[in-house]
């Protein structure tokens, strides 16, 4: 009977795995049950779904193309334009007037007829300028020779527009999880419910559970938006663009989801050396900081290969600069793999040195505990 009610007495430590699990299924409890999460993570997928329906039926009710035409009314260019229903042909005097009229934008290609060998398969030739002007080549109803005159590139309007993006939805996501991370630390430890907890589980299964539970619902949401606009893509026929942005858009969840572990380590060590809500915002601004400074770098620099390919290395702007130079088509196919590795070991060394801090930190009330004394075992 003794050892019964001993066994009775005891109270069962619960492991290292499960008390992260626990501590993380309450982090991810009290994320569903808050109403402002839902709402903003409703108004972010559903701005994300509008622009790109919004997008594809703007581009299936197009206003007529402009395109130069050089020579008399009666050869094939002349023909092939005026018998489509969509292109507006805009007279040149010659080639060169006609090419400097496609660098200026004001028209989207030139239609010459073709000579030589092959005018008899082909006769109309579509000139574009760094790539092939599709809308043009399907409005035709022959097929034609395309040429460039410059090497082959990206729309610079939809470069800007998947720089906003990929920038815009990491800084959102970032800061939205970061700040519900470092608050509900804050609060814990002015409340004094942390001591509660400390006595049952490890501090160290505290903060992995923060980390894993937040990390988590902010990889589901991500996952959401890049089904989201997938499918809007595919509802709207924007198969090219589809094919385009694809294989960009999986290495941008896959570089989120580990750069927001490291993150999310920062902003939960950050917050456990004050005391006092109002002091959350001062002390953890640098890792605000870091947030932010991707986001406005690849909008500025969106299509500036040198600051892009800086980001795609430093840890905290890689999981935005990667994808965009995936997206660009200038990475090679083992620079991903190597600013993942890189991303990897720093988020490594991140959470270490984190849990130091938030262990050093976490019992201490009153005034903000300094870093060098936070560092110290």
């Amino acid at each position: 009977m003794s050892t019964t009610a001993a066994r009775r007495g005891e109270r069962a430590t619960p492991s290292m795995m499960s008390s992260v699990g626990l501590v993380a299924g309450r982090e991810i409890t009290v994320r569903m049950r808050s109403k402002a999460f839902l709402i903003s993570t409703g108004i972010l997928m559903l701005a994300v779904l509008a622009s790109v329906v919004l997008g594809g039926l703007a581009s299936q009710n197009p206003a007529l193309t402009q395109v130069a035409v050089i020579g008399t009314t009666t050869d094939a260019a002349s023909s092939a334009v005026a018998a489509s229903d969509s292109l507006e042909a805009v007279p040149a005097d010659s080639l060169a007037d006609a090419e400097q009229m496609l660098r200026a934008g004001e028209v989207s290609a030139i239609v010459v007829p073709t000579e030589g060998a092959t005018a008899s398969a082909n006769p109309v030739t579509v000139i574009g300028l760094d790539q092939a002007p599709s809308d043009v080549v399907g409005a035709l109803s022959i097929l034609p020779t395309i040429e460039l005159l410059d090497e082959p590139g990206q729309n610079p309007f939809l470069i800007y527009l998947v720089a906003i993006g990929f920038g815009l939805v990491f800084f959102m996501s970032a800061m939205t999880f970061g700040t519900t991370i470092a608050q509900s630390v804050v609060e814990e430890k002015q409340t004094r419910i942390v001591e509660i907890l400390m006595s049952t589980i490890p501090v160290r299964a505290l903060l992995a559970g923060k980390v894993v539970g937040n990390s988590v619902m902010a990889f589901l949401q991500i996952v959401a938006i890049a089904v989201l606009a997938i499918l809007g893509m595919v509802v709207t026929s924007q198969k090219v663009l589809l094919g385009t942005l694809g294989s960009s858009v999986i290495w941008f969840v896959v570089f989120f989801a580990i750069g927001f572990v490291m993150l999310a380590a920062l902003y939960a060590a950050t917050a456990s050396m004050v005391s006092r809500s109002e002091d959350v915002g001062s002390v953890t601004s640098p890792v605000m900081i870091l947030v932010m400074l991707p986001y406005l770098l690849v909008i500025l620099f969106n299509n500036n290969p040198t600051v892009l390919a800086v980001m795609s290395y430093v840890p905290f702007s890689a999981p935005v600069g990667m994808p965009m130079r995936i997206f660009l088509g200038t990475a090679e196919w083992w620079e991903p793999l190597l600013s993942l590795a890189i991303l990897l070991l720093t988020t490594v060394l991140t959470l270490a040195l984190g849990s130091r801090i938030y262990s050093n930190s976490l019992l201490r009330l009153g005034a903000r505990v300094k870093l060098s004394e936070a560092l110290k075992r």
